[in-house]
């Protein structure tokens, strides 16, 4: 298959200048780089193809054979350099690697790119809640020790009328590069912190670093709903950057003290009820608190059983960041009395008495498969 006109692969005429070149190869290089197309042949040969072609044209002797002879001045090795990457020289190269950084990296050279390397510290702060607190939210004022702008110099660490010069070791970019055999790499600099940055007149309050120690009072709202180990994130509300960095950030860790009547899981709430034995076997009406501080009427059917639950829909824990409630669960605990008076083992005994006579189903067909057991 014929090759492509190099300039029509980059997308440009003949007369582009180098940045021109540059630019319209860095843009084809991105799009289809094989970091950013896994396993995609067809992108994977497009980003070969604008490399050869840039990788040419870039270098001004093998643009000029190219511009007499075309593709017919590489043919059978014609032209081409051992080594290095697409034909690229050790500058150009460099450069695009550069570019790349800034890309997949996040490194590049701009000002606000450095300045994330000067971001404040991000803050734990543990609060401890009721169950009843958690259910209808609340505003509490805390208190915690931090870092704030410094004042005198307005967090860019130098004495007021002064301003950072250029970092003399990286020359203001933020990273110094090395070569390494094949590869150019790209690091932060040791003497800056990657803010191309020197403070050659700090700041006597704050000592060049643009923040100082504070202790910090603020206002915070727990949400209707929070469970045990709910993390809230309050941007910007935690240490202060260095020398104009940003701000970190402020999370708050929750938890939920247990309480002595509900347990909780998820948006439901759980908790026994104890009746007698003789409300159990007749029915009753039974009146249960709720999480909301109210009180709430269930009847009880008779004939129910030990564990038996029952269902109050919405009287649970309200859905954070939504209007309605969970449930709340009932179980019946039937209490067996411990002592029992004459009056109420007579009554008992007259009980079991007729409970024989009627042969309770569920008794006799438990001892009739003990009594094949036994015979077995």
């Amino acid at each position: 298959m014929a090759k492509r006109d190099f300039y029509e692969v980059l997308g440009v005429n003949k007369n582009a200048s180098p940045n021109e070149l540059k630019s319209a190869y860095r843009k084809l290089a991105v799009k289809y780089h094989p970091d950013k197309n896994p396993g995609n042949k067809k992108a994977e040969e497009k980003f070969k193809e604008a490399s050869e072609a840039y990788g040419i044209l870039s270098d001004n002797e093998k643009k000029q054979n190219y511009d007499n002879f075309g593709h017919a001045a590489f043919e059978n090795g014609g032209g081409r350099q051992s080594g290095g990457f697409g034909g690229f020289s050790g500058a150009d190269f460099s450069d695009i690697f550069e570019d790349f950084f800034g890309d997949f990296g996040g490194g590049g050279r701009s000002r606000s790119r450095r300045s994330s390397n000067n971001r404040g510290s991000d803050l734990r702060y543990d609060l401890s809640i009721t169950l009843e607190e958690a259910y209808k939210g609340k505003k509490q004022d805390i208190k915690f020790s931090t870092t704030e702008k410094c004042n005198t110099c307005k967090g860019n660490g130098s004495k007021p009328g002064y301003s950072p010069d250029r970092c003399t070791y990286c020359g203001g970019n933020g990273k110094i590069r090395s070569n390494q055999g094949f590869f150019t790499v790209q690091q932060t600099c040791p003497q800056c912190s990657g803010s191309g940055e020197e403070i050659t007149n700090p700041c006597n309050d704050c000592n060049g670093q643009g923040k100082k120690q504070a202790s910090k009072k603020i206002s915070v709202t727990i949400p209707k709903g929070v469970d045990d180990g709910t993390r809230i994130r309050l941007s910007g509300k935690g240490e202060a950057g260095t020398r104009g960095g940003t701000t970190g950030d402020l999370y708050l860790f929750i938890n939920v003290h247990s309480h002595d009547l509900f347990k909780r899981s998820g948006e439901n709430l759980f908790f026994e009820f104890p009746i007698s034995i003789a409300d159990a076997a007749l029915g009753t009406t039974i009146e249960i608190p709720t999480i909301d501080g109210g009180k709430a009427k269930i009847k009880i059917p008779d004939g129910t059983q030990n564990k038996k639950q029952f269902r109050l829909k919405g009287k649970g824990m309200p859905f954070m960041q939504r209007g309605d409630h969970g449930d709340l669960y009932v179980q019946i605990k039937t209490e067996v009395p411990v002592y029992l008076n004459k009056k109420q083992k007579e009554l008992l005994e007259q009980f079991r008495e007729i409970e024989n006579e009627k042969s309770n189903p569920s008794i006799k067909k438990f001892f009739e498969k003990a009594k094949s057991f036994w015979k077995s």
